[in-house]
């Protein structure tokens, strides 16, 4: 694998930061109940990329938040974290989480998987969420508390790095945010140390059209509104099985943008 170069720090810096500032100011928004304010950064911000309104076509009325949950795939969170949602899919819906098993969800935001989650790995499972960003820590304890959930914990850190033991979760869920890490192979390659043997890898993302030009893919200021940093389908694919997982499946699902779907993405740890 080559080696990073300062130059490419560098870039990752830039991309972590300014995804760290994108949603800080919707974390901010949204606990003060502006989510549609919240939402409206990504659309003011990014060209109205992976908005509700903006390059997604319009068959696609829904491409992202909240509004992509019906009353049973919420059940478990509050409102107010399942209004926060700026996620391109419900993870939830496809991970088939049983009870006892721990799952951890990366890049949690203000907790909605998280929750819904820890619903249903009761009674003797825990969730667990992973964000960088201390105003959505702060946000999704909030929810917790107000969902009277207590088998949850909201870590701070990296998606690169994440600060738990090997083999230490059943499932790895994610909303729409792989694609925001500036190297999703070392992302990927984590989620598949974190997992147990027989573990669970089941997120939505963004997945990029073979045909997206390059000015998009390059683009930091749409990274933050998951359409510039997205791998297409075979990229996705052969990182997962470089991390180490096998059963790849990919099922898009909804259009999110001119050049990009959004998609179910699984696969196991053998």
């Amino acid at each position: 694998m080559p080696e990073q170069t300062d130059r490419d720090i560098r870039t990752g810096t830039t991309i972590r930061e300014t995804v760290r500032a994108r949603y800080a100011a919707a974390a901010t928004r949204s606990a003060a109940g502006e989510h549609d304010q919240a939402r409206a950064l990504e659309v003011e911000q990014t060209g109205g990329c992976c908005g509700p309104t903006g390059c997604a076509p319009a068959s696609a009325q829904i491409a992202f938040g909240g509004q992509l949950y019906d009353a049973a795939e919420a059940a478990g969170a509050p409102e107010s974290a399942v209004s926060a949602s700026l996620g391109c899919g419900v993870p939830t819906a496809v991970a088939d989480l049983l009870p006892g098993e721990v799952v951890l969800d990366l890049g949690s935001g203000a907790g909605a998987d998280v929750l819904i989650s820890a619903r249903r790995v009761a009674p003797g499972g825990r969730a667990i969420g992973l964000d960088m960003t201390p105003e959505m820590l702060e946000l999704a304890r909030r929810n917790a508390a107000a969902a009277g959930v207590d088998n949850v914990d909201f870590l701070q850190g990296y998606l690169e790095d994440v600060p738990l033991p090997d083999g230490s979760v059943d499932v790895v869920i994610s909303n729409c945010v792989i694609n925001l890490a500036a190297d999703k192979a070392v992302v990927l390659r984590e989620a598949a140390r974190v997992l147990r043997p027989g573990g669970r890898f089941a997120v939505s993302d963004v997945i990029a059209d073979p045909d997206m030009d390059a000015q998009t893919r390059a683009d930091t200021e749409q990274w933050t509104g998951c359409i510039a940093g997205a791998l297409t389908r075979a990229e996705f694919e052969q990182a997962l099985r470089d991390a180490g997982l096998a059963d790849v499946e990919i099922t898009e699902t909804h259009r999110v943008h001119e050049h990009a779907s959004s998609a179910i993405v699984r696969a196991r740890k053998p």
